[in-house]
């Protein structure tokens, strides 16, 4: 059949109409890999009460955006969503996007400018997850789009040169039967100068290789790179979503083990250096993925910040902590998971209080807590309702939320303007460029 494009949708697919019938309006039908204003042939895979799913056969009208993607498994492989659309239309569309989430989840028509803040958008990633499988024969890889089938690839384009060489020299281990039929995923992290490296094998809880696959994966893989800092084993506890999902572990943007590996090799953090201060991070833990934006991320939450007391929620090793306590006489810094806690306590100056605890816990044992500003930077999953009326009662002046998911956002906005804040500030990072996924950090105040 043939479709016309109206537009982007937050997941990367486009929107498009069936044909009108008796019943008025033509349904909804999404489709990746196509662009606004453009007439493509495509056939249907899913029909649903509400809406169709389909797939792209051809281009019959192109628009003038579209763009000859960079990276060869580009169409199959489920991490990238718009490397057929030139940058710059990809700014202009998260964009569109961002702003419609606002208008129509949490009803803020938001006319005001969308600053955006981007950056080089090719070999940015500093953290790049894969699949591994041993047998029938060696393969490294994501899934194919939208299935749990292994894609082979031997290079990434979004990911940094360093990490590239790193994949390179894995599969060269793996060809040579020098992997452990036992591991199952490899994470790769790179620090800011992309020079040093750590390289994290996971196998699931029951099938742990053996004592000394540590020291072995790292005498091989340092004899190939020598960049490589050391090689942490972790047990592959949390549910895995990609999987589940059918998608490339690129879009795991949560982006950490946040555990304690079970065996490991030479280091076991690197020291990564962003606006202006050194940072400790350990194989498990959290640290924003683009390379070259860190410092912008922390210049949008921190600069022109000054006063009594600040808070940061969801701190992970202090990256907005460590900058909030130059102008600020007290920084609070909460944050859960144990690995990217320990972190934080190391990286953060003595005016800092870092605590371990969950936010939605420590807001609830805090009542009547004072502070000029609170800082929040949640997992995709956002605030949620509770968490964001706690938050709300604590009645600070001023509030920076910075965010990987729009629809979470707007839904926390809903609240927290609800409650008496009103938006001053929108910003768009695009920290994951060729993808859909959309950072944001809006300004609110009382």
């Amino acid at each position: 059949m043939e479709l016309t494009i109206d537009k982007l949708v937050y997941g990367g697919d486009a929107l498009a109409r069936l044909p009108a019938d008796e019943l008025g309006k033509g349904k909804a039908v999404f489709l990746p890999f196509a662009l606004p204003g453009e007439r493509v042939n495509a056939h249907l895979v899913e029909q649903r009460p509400g809406f169709a799913r389909a797939g792209l056969d051809s281009v019959i009208e192109a628009s003038p955006h579209r763009v000859e993607p960079r990276c060869p498994y580009f169409f199959r492989c489920g991490g990238c969503h718009y490397q057929h659309a030139a940058y710059e239309e990809q700014l202009r569309l998260k964009s569109n996007i961002l702003r419609e989430t606002l208008r129509r989840t949490a009803k803020l028509d938001w006319t005001g400018e969308i600053r955006v803040h981007s950056a080089e958008p090719w070999g940015y990633r500093n953290r790049t997850r894969m699949r591994l499988r041993a047998a029938p024969e060696f393969t490294l890889g994501y899934y194919r789009l939208g299935t749990h089938e292994l894609l082979a690839a031997e290079q990434c384009p979004i990911s940094s040169p360093l990490i590239n060489r790193a994949l390179q020299a894995v599969w060269e281990i793996g060809r040579g039967d020098q992997l452990a039929p036992e591991l199952t995923e490899v994470e790769f992290f790179a620090n800011a100068a992309d020079d040093r490296l750590l390289i994290a094998f996971f196998s699931l809880a029951a099938q742990r290789p053996p004592e000394g696959t540590a020291e072995a994966l790292t005498a091989a893989i340092q004899a190939k790179l020598p960049e490589a800092a050391g090689v942490l084993l972790f047990e592959q506890r949390r549910a895995d979503r990609s999987q589940a999902q059918g998608r490339s572990p690129l879009d795991d943007l949560d982006g950490a083990v946040e555990g304690r590996p079970y065996a490991s090799a030479g280091e076991k953090a690197l020291t990564y250096e962003a606006a202006g201060t050194k940072y400790r991070v350990g194989g498990g833990s959290f640290f924003q993925t683009n390379r070259f934006l860190a410092d912008k991320l922390v210049e949008l939450v921190a600069s022109g910040r000054s006063g009594g007391k600040a808070l940061d929620l969801y701190a992970g090793v202090g990256l907005f902590a460590a900058a909030l306590a130059r102008t600020f006489d007290k920084v609070t810094a909460v944050e859960s998971a144990p690995a990217s806690s320990s972190d934080l306590q190391r990286n953060v100056p003595g005016n800092v209080s870092a605590v371990q605890d969950r936010t939605e816990l420590f807001l609830k044992s805090s009542p009547g807590m004072k502070a000029d500003l609170v800082v929040v930077d949640p997992p995709r999953a956002g605030l949620g309702e509770t968490t964001a009326r706690t938050l709300a009662a604590l009645r600070a002046p001023r509030i920076t939320y910075v965010s990987c998911n729009p629809a979470t956002l707007a839904r926390d906005l809903t609240v927290l303007v609800g409650a008496g804040w009103r938006v001053d500030e929108v910003n768009l990072i695009d920290l994951f460029p060729q993808t859909y996924h959309i950072e944001s950090v809006v300004q609110l105040v009382r």
